[in-house]
Protein backbone atom coordinates (compact mmCIF):
# COMPACT_ATOMS: atom_id res chain seq x y z
CA UNK A 1 0.00 0.00 0.00
CA UNK A 2 2.70 2.24 0.99
CA UNK A 3 4.22 1.82 -2.78
CA UNK A 4 0.87 2.75 -4.32
CA UNK A 5 0.48 6.13 -1.92
CA UNK A 6 3.86 6.93 -2.94
CA UNK A 7 3.36 6.60 -6.43
CA UNK A 8 6.20 4.78 -7.07
CA UNK A 9 5.03 2.80 -9.81
CA UNK A 10 5.61 5.54 -11.79
CA UNK A 11 8.91 6.44 -13.50
CA UNK A 12 10.72 9.86 -12.61
CA UNK A 13 11.68 11.56 -15.91
CA UNK A 14 12.21 15.48 -16.15
CA UNK A 15 12.66 14.80 -20.05
CA UNK A 16 9.02 13.12 -20.53
CA UNK A 17 7.31 15.50 -17.93
CA UNK A 18 8.78 18.28 -20.37
CA UNK A 19 7.80 16.25 -23.48
CA UNK A 20 4.36 16.28 -21.99
CA UNK A 21 4.22 19.79 -20.88
CA UNK A 22 5.25 21.06 -24.52
CA UNK A 23 2.62 18.93 -26.18
CA UNK A 24 0.32 19.88 -23.98
CA UNK A 25 0.35 23.55 -24.08
CA UNK A 26 1.66 24.13 -27.84
CA UNK A 27 -1.27 21.91 -29.49
CA UNK A 28 -3.60 23.35 -27.18
CA UNK A 29 -2.13 26.74 -27.70
CA UNK A 30 -1.88 26.23 -31.77
CA UNK A 31 -5.65 24.52 -31.53
CA UNK A 32 -7.97 26.42 -29.25
CA UNK A 33 -5.93 30.07 -29.87
CA UNK A 34 -3.54 30.59 -32.96
CA UNK A 35 -5.45 28.31 -35.75
CA UNK A 36 -8.83 30.87 -34.91
CA UNK A 37 -6.57 33.89 -34.50
CA UNK A 38 -4.86 32.85 -38.40
CA UNK A 39 -7.88 32.04 -40.09
CA UNK A 40 -9.27 35.42 -38.49
CA UNK A 41 -6.14 37.30 -39.93
CA UNK A 42 -6.73 35.24 -43.56
CA UNK A 43 -10.49 36.16 -43.53
CA UNK A 44 -9.75 40.56 -43.31
CA UNK A 45 -11.67 40.44 -39.82
CA UNK A 46 -9.13 41.86 -37.99
CA UNK A 47 -10.99 43.02 -34.82
CA UNK A 48 -8.84 42.55 -32.65
CA UNK A 49 -7.69 44.56 -29.22
CA UNK A 50 -5.20 46.76 -29.76
CA UNK A 51 -3.13 46.39 -26.36
CA UNK A 52 0.54 47.84 -27.82
CA UNK A 53 -1.38 50.76 -29.02
CA UNK A 54 0.09 49.49 -32.98
CA UNK A 55 -3.45 48.69 -34.47
CA UNK A 56 -5.81 45.71 -34.58
CA UNK A 57 -3.99 44.14 -37.67
CA UNK A 58 -0.34 44.47 -36.11
CA UNK A 59 -1.25 43.34 -32.72
CA UNK A 60 -3.52 39.75 -34.39
CA UNK A 61 -0.45 39.41 -36.70
CA UNK A 62 2.40 39.37 -33.58
CA UNK A 63 -0.26 37.11 -31.48
CA UNK A 64 -0.83 35.09 -34.72
CA UNK A 65 3.34 34.59 -35.06
CA UNK A 66 3.28 33.82 -31.46
CA UNK A 67 0.25 31.61 -31.04
CA UNK A 68 0.69 29.64 -34.17
CA UNK A 69 4.59 29.33 -35.09
CA UNK A 70 5.64 29.17 -31.63
CA UNK A 71 3.19 26.57 -30.87
CA UNK A 72 4.78 24.62 -33.36
CA UNK A 73 8.11 24.95 -32.47
CA UNK A 74 7.41 24.41 -29.09
CA UNK A 75 5.62 21.01 -29.98
CA UNK A 76 8.80 19.97 -32.00
CA UNK A 77 11.49 21.33 -29.70
CA UNK A 78 12.81 23.31 -32.38
CA UNK A 79 14.53 26.52 -31.03
CA UNK A 80 12.08 25.48 -27.52
CA UNK A 81 13.53 28.24 -25.34
CA UNK A 82 12.90 30.59 -27.66
CA UNK A 83 9.55 29.65 -28.47
CA UNK A 84 8.93 29.55 -24.85
CA UNK A 85 9.74 33.07 -24.34
CA UNK A 86 7.73 33.99 -27.25
CA UNK A 87 4.55 32.43 -26.02
CA UNK A 88 5.20 33.99 -22.47
CA UNK A 89 5.58 37.62 -23.73
CA UNK A 90 2.31 36.97 -25.99
CA UNK A 91 0.49 35.75 -22.42
CA UNK A 92 1.77 38.55 -20.25
CA UNK A 93 0.49 41.03 -22.65
CA UNK A 94 -2.38 39.14 -23.01
CA UNK A 95 -2.74 38.83 -19.38
CA UNK A 96 -1.66 42.29 -18.22
CA UNK A 97 -3.00 44.44 -21.31
CA UNK A 98 -5.67 42.83 -22.31
CA UNK A 99 -7.28 41.51 -18.98
CA UNK A 100 -5.82 43.98 -16.71
CA UNK A 101 -4.09 41.45 -14.46
CA UNK A 102 -7.44 40.06 -13.76
CA UNK A 103 -7.46 36.76 -12.77
CA UNK A 104 -11.20 36.33 -11.57
CA UNK A 105 -14.55 37.73 -12.58
CA UNK A 106 -15.49 38.68 -16.07
CA UNK A 107 -13.17 39.48 -18.50
CA UNK A 108 -10.77 37.51 -16.44
CA UNK A 109 -6.78 36.27 -17.71
CA UNK A 110 -6.69 33.25 -15.58
CA UNK A 111 -5.88 30.83 -18.45
CA UNK A 112 -3.28 33.32 -20.44
CA UNK A 113 -1.90 33.45 -16.51
CA UNK A 114 -1.61 29.72 -15.93
CA UNK A 115 -0.33 29.22 -19.90
CA UNK A 116 2.09 32.10 -19.08
CA UNK A 117 3.25 30.00 -15.76
CA UNK A 118 3.87 27.06 -18.10
CA UNK A 119 5.70 28.66 -20.70
CA UNK A 120 8.07 30.46 -18.55
CA UNK A 121 8.69 26.84 -16.62
CA UNK A 122 9.62 25.41 -20.23
CA UNK A 123 11.49 28.66 -20.81
CA UNK A 124 13.92 27.95 -17.73
CA UNK A 125 13.90 24.44 -17.86
CA UNK A 126 14.53 23.56 -21.63
CA UNK A 127 12.86 21.27 -24.23
CA UNK A 128 14.44 18.46 -22.83
CA UNK A 129 16.20 15.22 -24.76
CA UNK A 130 12.66 14.32 -26.22
CA UNK A 131 13.19 17.36 -28.64
CA UNK A 132 14.50 18.56 -31.90
CA UNK A 133 17.10 20.26 -30.21
CA UNK A 134 17.28 17.47 -27.51
CA UNK A 135 18.13 19.68 -24.77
Amino acid sequence: MKSLLSLGFLPRSTDLALLLLRLWLGLTMLILHGWPKLLKLTSGKHEFPDPLKIGSLPSLSLAVAGEVAGAILLVLGLWGRMAALTLAITMGVAWGMTHQMKLTGDGSGELAFIYMAGFLAILFAGSGKFSVDGN
